[in-house]
């Protein structure tokens, strides 16, 4: 019998409320006040072929509270390195509203939402939704930049539109590159047939971006794709699952085979945070209903745990 003077609060995963890392609420964006702020976006309005990641959000919140243990922070027995600790208040700040059947006013609620994390100057982790709510972040992010993006993606996401419709998952990343306070884009991860357009990868091509595939990173190392980015500037991430190898990660509306590998992006997000600043990111594409194991879940918070990791860690030493 344990003297209950010994007992500890556990806080196991599945007990209590599921916020991402099992992190506080902030019921009223209004009044927000942390370093960094969750927000869903269950949108998936965009997609072109199976939807569900409007679900995304509360898989990926879900996955986390298996990595919520840290009392003191996140241990990493490999580096021998706490990250997330105390000194960083991390909230979460639930959805964007999103209006069904109008994908433009739920694209103008996620910029209004996002803005607002930005003017309250906390460190914004957007959770998808599909990958059409991209530019209503990168609009929000205007006052941060000028800034280069880095993305994770099996698809260029480079149409112009489809039938005129402009805003969807496909052409996320185009719409960036029409905005002026974006400047270099790097692609990677992109592979496969069905991609892209050709006419898509030339236009692509002719704005400056850097397209490298799964196969073409791992000739090249992690290291030697890093220096392809300026060092020491500003950096916004875009992850789509589908960027990582359906093996890992099958929960998703348009999987690809010959995806990246966990390790390659935990290496590459790792990098990422050392050499720049990152302002921000999100993590787009999850759909629960395609993965009834809920590893892809697991997955995507995996990596927004480890890219936040990285960014907090890389403040504390220049605080220091």
């Amino acid at each position: 019998m344990v003297n209950s003077n010994e007992k500890e609060f556990l806080n196991l995963p599945f007990t209590g409320i599921s916020t991402f890392g099992k992190y506080p609420v902030c019921a009223n964006i209004d009044q927000l006040d942390a370093d960094v702020a969750v927000i869903g976006v269950p949108n998936d309005m965009g997609t072109q072929w199976k939807s569900g990641a409007r679900m995304g959000p509360r898989g990926i919140r879900e996955g986390s509270t298996l990595y919520s243990f840290g009392l003191e922070g996140a241990y990493d027995i490999e580096n021998d390195i706490m990250y997330l600790g105390p000194r960083w208040k991390v909230v979460d700040c639930g959805d964007v509203d999103i209006v069904h059947g109008d994908i433009m006013q739920s694209h103008e609620n996620t910029e209004a939402t996002v803005r607002k994390i930005v003017e309250k100057g906390a460190f914004p982790v957007v959770l998808g939704g599909d990958h059409s709510i991209t530019p209503a972040i990168g609009k929000a992010l205007e006052d941060l930049g000028p800034f280069h993006v880095v993305q994770i993606d099996a698809h260029l996401d480079w149409a112009d539109h489809r039938s005129g419709q402009r805003y969807g998952h496909g052409s996320s990343i185009r719409r960036l590159s029409e905005m002026k306070h974006v400047q270099d884009i790097f692609q990677f991860g992109i592979r496969g047939i069905s991609s892209s357009r050709k006419e898509d990868v030339d236009a692509a091509k002719d704005y400056g971006c850097t397209i490298l595939s799964p196969k073409q990173m791992r000739e090249m190392t992690i290291e030697k794709v890093l220096e392809k980015i300026p060092k020491g500037e500003k950096c916004y991430v875009t992850i789509d699952i589908d960027g990582i190898d359906p093996s890992i990660a099958p929960g998703t509306g348009t999987p690809s085979p010959g995806g990246l590998l966990y390790d390659e992006v935990n290496e590459l997000m790792k990098g990422l945070a050392k050499r720049n600043e990152v302002i921000g990111f999100d993590l787009v594409e999850v759909a629960p209903p395609y993965d009834p194991t809920g590893m892809t879940g697991q997955v995507g918070a995996r990596i927004a745990l480890d890219l936040l990791s990285y960014v907090l860690k890389e403040r504390e030493g220049n605080e220091k």
